[in-house]
């Protein structure tokens, strides 16, 4: 399954509002990145921002898996979600 660029940004955005949400969790986001709440709400609609937020949200299983459980999809969606934002596409080295 793939996803349409609109539908990611959906789900980068639910992505974001579930990390600020997290009150374990967007504090160590926030420290990791430097992101302040205001720059969250800047960032919001931003594809690039989405995609940053799942970037940080896929380096662990656990994170995947409570934010896909919420959002009612499947975990392995997350890296498609991912791959239809900016910077999400695979790098080909060859």
């Amino acid at each position: 399954m793939s996803f349409s660029r609109h539908k990611a940004e959906i789900i980068g955005m639910q992505a974001i509002a579930w990390l600020v949400a997290n009150d374990e969790l967007f504090p160590v986001f926030s420290g990791a990145s430097g992101v302040s709440e205001q720059d969250v709400r800047e960032g919001l609609q931003d594809p690039a921002f989405q995609g940053a937020v799942l970037d940080f949200l896929m380096m662990e299983d656990s994170w995947v898996v409570a934010f896909c459980d919420t959002q009612g999809i499947p975990y392995e969606s997350l890296m498609q979600v991912r791959a239809a934002l900016p910077g999400g596409e695979q790098v080909h080295w060859t």
